[in-house]
């Protein structure tokens, strides 16, 4: 089979990391729970900044966001690692900037994911990741962002999608725990 994974908060929980970093810079002590009740993709609400103040913040840490020690999902790496042993084909599309991309994939193989050249895709916008998923007539698909999910309701390609705060008004196949992946795989 072909399975298709984003990387950012469906593999690797980059927010929840991201949402430790700008406690630390900002010397703050905002919870888990603050966090995990954010209804958008974006995290500096919590912390008092403006959109604009977001986006320069996010964009200012955006390589010790991505490159530190931002972990995977519990349970995501044993999957796809599974996967490849099995034979299964795994691609990554990903919208991470494109001046990230080597550097994410060599970070990507050093926590251990199996990547096969040619089978890592990345920065793309929405209707590129949605053009490539299609192209490559993947069996199974998995991302956060309902965005994308959502406009590949044309294909045969079984989309799933793994439980964010911010994408709670979707109704989709849902992936709540990497554990359960296998089994999704038989409904």
């Amino acid at each position: 089979m072909k399975f298709g994974f984003d990387i950012d908060d469906t593999l690797i929980d980059l927010r929840a990391h991201a949402f430790l970093l700008y406690n630390r810079k900002l010397g703050k002590k905002v919870s888990f729970e603050t966090f995990q009740a954010i209804q958008r993709v974006e995290i500096h609400e919590p912390f008092g900044l403006t959109d604009e103040e977001g986006s320069a913040m996010w964009n200012s840490a955006l390589e010790e966001i991505y490159f530190t020690d931002c972990p995977s999902f519990d349970g995501a790496l044993k999957t796809l690692q599974t996967l490849a042993e099995q034979g299964h084909d795994i691609y990554y599309i990903t919208s991470r900037p494109k001046q990230y991309c080597a550097q994410t994939k060599a970070w990507m193989e050093a926590q251990g994911f199996p990547i096969t050249d040619g089978h890592f895709f990345c920065g793309m916008q929405d209707a590129e990741k949605v053009a490539i998923i299609k192209e490559l007539a993947l069996d199974i698909y998995v991302d956060d962002k309902p965005a994308v999910l959502e406009t590949l309701h044309d294909v045969t390609t079984k989309v799933i999608l793994k439980n964010q705060s911010y994408n709670q008004h979707v109704n989709l196949p849902r992936l709540y725990d990497w554990q359960e992946f296998q089994t999704m795989l038989t409904k």
